[in-house]
């Protein structure tokens, strides 16, 4: 509740209305029992909307043979039902995707709660006009009050018939508007024996079971006490999102309010049995004052009287405010709340005195709502010292002690001043004790400084002095005018110093908060998060802290703080129950409350993801509400981030797949291609030699099994590109070290290349003593022959490649420059990506036989060696391309 005067609207209820935009509007017309006349009221009110101007188009009504429902029927457009095939039987159900398809301005579908046949897309029909209402089509409908959930056992005991078909309560309560069809029993009964409800065999036999007057009597009320609950909660909603101030008494709505005081129990009985009587619902609340220092026995009081209260079905609530009785009148009127019930408990006069009761001022304050004043007491006395928590404030025995010494050193420095020079206004030097007081230690000891004082200054510094006669009456005056203004300026001071406390502890909190939603937010798996959260909850509550995470269909132990190993078999059942049923168990609570450990459940919405557990020692004090709040707080955090991490790893998942899916569909595309053109070239030349072998002679013999050599080769090269890229995705490289000369696995990748009828020119320009390195000769050699085979195969015939080498202090560089079209900007950034490739200008200077592979693979090995590969273009200036490959020189590393 927000604490201004002016009531604002509910974000809650503008909430709620802003998620109906582009919504269909759902009308339920709602009776008691079949024969009522729902469907004929539905068509009734329809034919004023086509009579409007509206498009009106009726979806699926189920007339049962009544011939004034068939009458009604003519005139209206009505969808063809779908023929649906089940167990050998054509049946006919409402047609889905034609209303949509139609999507007319208002649609009639008859029997909400009618189950589909097998095969049709929602199993319920309240599921399809669902789909029509997102589908922001506006949806009538007809229901009886015995097939709403809530209702079902109920119905059960009245009618002695189990009612399989029912719709959820929370689909009911979205209705945008309900139509009660009342019709009184006796004359239904009459229908039914005329036959316009059920032929006569199947009437006879339903006035023998289901049809009995006093069954239709209690669905009849089950029907108009629903549709008033649903009409109230409307009012309620309407109320609340226009900020209309309440209340309206078109129902009754009961308010309990709830304190520390011993009487709290007897508010929330007395309550609940006014609420039963009016059969109304109810709401305990309680009011928190800033500054308010609840001691352990008053707190554990509030807590009790709060549990007990939704034990018997109440919402609760807690508000904070300083007035108290403003507060719980506006919150009254904010909920439409007509009668209040308020305790009185023992103050006695000095209470009454100090602050006006409540009951007084509620009273006082508003002539709209009836109050209830419980008088009779608890069974347990009120302490004396009662009227001190008046202020809420714990009393502390030296807090007296050093106002005493204020209130003496005031004195020694007054006594001092007036023997140095004369102070007209010498009650000034006790204020600054009572200040101090009240800075320093409360409402309270500031109180008794200003009393102290008052005393004090008479006896030491009102003539007469050293007595407590006052001679003039003046000095009685600003006596007096001097308690007043003490009184109130220490009560003030108090109140500040206070609030500024509670402001401290609210930062301190909100501090915390924010440290813990920011370390949660840096973790990304969910063991992680899930140490840290144990970790930061045990900081914040000093307990034992578990959290224990989903595994399959059971609870895993995901972390602890101090470190746990494993929970004993009573405490996972208690962890168990509150997984499964979404709410706390365990200690301090009404499910296996002898557990030493307190659960919560770790929830999004209607997803479940774990439990925290809080340790508590037998001899512990309970939970109080603030601690079970800021557990809630923590562990709504803590949810949130553990949905993060799942949501992050599903994503990650997602991505991964994805581009193995591309990866794939490359492959498959790049070998399909690239396969085809060497094994064409094979199946060609050697179908030539099979079918006309002996026609050629010997130099056209060697030709073809030269090029089946030739392509031979290059399928064998890819396959081996292929697993070697496979072994470097999978960190699988065996690399054979040895000492290995870099001249000869250049000159012999040379010759191979020129063996393969390169049309380049290809120069090497290797220093005679460069140095040996240590490293894998085959793998070293199929890097150096991608690098040199992709500059073969993607520059012109005219192209000039040189193979040079250098050596400094750490390493040993092998340079492949060429003097072809080089490559643009764009690409360099891919240009060792697997499967990369491309032609013309832009073409990726890649060749691994076409697949795209080669330079990939090189800088697998080069990554494997310790050693690096890189590419410039264009070269010093002109086009070209210069790949760079570095290999590290293990004698310089020792």
């Amino acid at each position: 509740m927000a604490n201004s005067d002016g009531l604002r609207a509910s974000p809650d209820a503008l909430l709620a209305l802003a998620k109906k935009e582009g919504r269909g509007h759902l009308k339920i017309f709602l009776g008691a029992a079949p024969g009522v006349g729902k469907t004929y009221a539905m068509l009734t009110a329809a034919r004023g909307e086509i009579a409007g101007g509206r498009d009106v188009v009726a979806g699926l009504v189920e007339t049962h043979g009544r011939r004034e429902t068939d009458q009604m029927l003519d005139g209206f457009e009505v969808l063809p039902r779908k023929p649906i095939v089940y167990r050998n039987q054509v049946m006919h159900e409402f047609d889905l995707d034609a209303a949509r398809a139609r999507k007319p301005g208002l649609l009639l579908v008859d029997e909400y709660a009618h189950t589909n046949v097998p095969g049709s897309r929602h199993p319920k029909r309240w599921q399809d006009i669902e789909e029509l209402l997102h589908a922001g089509i506006d949806v009538w409908t007809t229901l009886n009050i015995q097939h709403l959930e809530s209702l079902n056992d109920v119905v059960q005991k009245i009618s002695k018939v189990r009612v399989r078909e029912t719709v959820p309560d929370k689909v009911f309560d979205l209705a945008d508007e309900v139509v009660l069809v009342d019709f009184p029993p006796d004359e239904l009964l009459k229908r039914l024996a005329e036959g316009k409800v059920y032929v006569q065999d199947t009437a006879a036999r339903a006035v023998e079971n289901f049809f009995k007057p006093q069954n239709l009597t209690a669905l009849r009320e089950l029907a108009l006490r629903r549709a008033a609950e649903r009409v109230d909660a409307s009012l309620v909603e309407r109320m609340q999102a226009q900020a209309i101030d309440g209340p309206w008494a078109a129902g009754e709505r009961i308010l309990a309010c709830i304190g520390p005081d011993p009487i709290s129990p007897t508010v929330v009985r007395t309550a609940k049995r006014l609420a039963d009587l009016m059969d109304a619902p109810w709401i305990a609340v309680t009011v928190e004052r800033p500054g308010a220092n609840l001691d352990h026995a008053a707190r554990q009081r509030l807590d009790e009287a709060m549990k007990l209260a939704e034990s018997l079905g109440a919402e609760t609530q807690t508000l904070t405010g300083t007035d108290l009785p403003g507060e719980l009148l506006r919150f009254a009127k904010f909920e439409n709340a007509t009668q209040i019930v308020v305790g009185r408990s023992r103050g006695g006069f000095l209470s009454e005195l100090l602050r006006r009761s409540l009951p007084h001022e509620l009273v006082r304050r508003t002539p709209d709502i009836a109050i209830h004043l419980v008088t009779r007491e608890s069974e347990f006395p009120a302490p004396v010292s009662s009227w001190f928590r008046a202020g809420r404030v714990a009393l502390h025995p030296l807090q007296f002690l050093y106002t005493t010494l204020a209130v003496i050193v005031a004195l020694v420095a007054g006594k001092l001043l007036t023997e140095l020079t004369p102070i007209p206004n010498l009650s000034m030097v006790f204020m600054m004790a009572v200040l101090i007081s009240a800075i320093n230690f409360g409402v309270w000891p500031a109180i008794y400084a200003s009393v102290l004082s008052f005393f004090v200054y008479n006896f030491f510094f009102i003539p007469p002095l050293y007595n407590f006669t006052i001679a003039e009456p003046y000095e009685l005056l600003a006596l007096v005018i001097f308690l007043i203004v003490a009184v109130v300026t220490a009560t003030m001071a108090g109140r500040v110093r206070n609030q500024a406390r509670i402001s401290a502890d609210r930062v301190r909190a909100m501090r915390r908060l924010y440290e813990f939603t920011r370390r949660l937010s840096g973790l990304a798996t969910q063991d992680g998060i899930a140490e840290g959260a144990a970790g930061e909850i045990h900081a914040s509550l000093a307990r034992p802290v578990v959290v224990l995470l989903e595994q399959g269909d059971d609870l895993a132990l995901a972390a602890a703080w101090p470190p746990e190993d494993a929970l004993d078999t009573a405490s996972m059942t208690a962890a168990r129950w509150a997984y499964s049923h979404a709410e706390p168990a365990g200690a301090d609570t009404g499910t296996l409350p002898i557990i030493p450990w307190y659960f919560v459940p770790l929830r999004i919405g209607e997803k479940k993801l774990g439990v925290i557990g809080v340790a508590k020692d037998k001899d512990a004090p309970p939970f109080d509400s603030e601690a079970r709040t800021l557990l809630d707080t923590l562990s709504e955090q803590t949810a949130a981030a553990l949905e993060r991490a799942v949501l992050a790893s599903e994503m990650a998942g997602a991505k991964t797949a994805t581009e193995t899916e591309r990866i794939r569909n490359t492959l498959l595309a790049s070998i399909s291609h690239d396969f085809r053109t060497p094994l064409a070239s094979i199946l060609g030349a050697a179908t030539s030699l099979l079918s006309y072998g002996d026609k050629f002679d010997a130099a056209a013999k060697t030709d073809l099994l030269g090029q089946i050599k030739q392509e031979t080769e290059g399928l064998d090269e890819m396959v081996r590109n292929l697993l070697a890229i496979t072994r470097v995705d999978a960190g699988a490289l065996e690399l054979r070290l040895d000492w290995i000369d870099l001249r000869e696995i250049v000159d012999r990748v040379a010759s191979a290349v020129r063996r393969r009828n390169a049309s380049q020119r290809i120069d090497i320009a290797m220093p005679s003593d460069l140095p040996l390195v240590r490293a894998d000769a085959t793998l070293v050699e199929q890097a150096i022959g991608n690098v040199v085979a992709n500059a073969q195969v993607h520059t012109s015939r005219d192209t000039h490649i040189v193979i040079d080498a250098e050596e400094n202090a750490t390493s040993v560089v092998i340079r492949v420059t060429d003097d072809g079209p080089g490559i643009a900007p764009d690409i360099l950034l891919h240009i060792f990506d697997r499967f990369a490739k491309g032609d013309g200008a832009d073409i990726l200077r890649d060749r691994g036989a076409g697949v795209g592979l080669g330079l990939a693979i090189a800088k697998g090995i080069m990554d494997a060696h310790g050693g690096s590969i890189a590419v410039d273009s264009p070269v010093d200036g002109r086009p070209g391309a210069r790949f760079v490959m570095v290999f590290p020189r293990e004698d310089a590393a020792t």
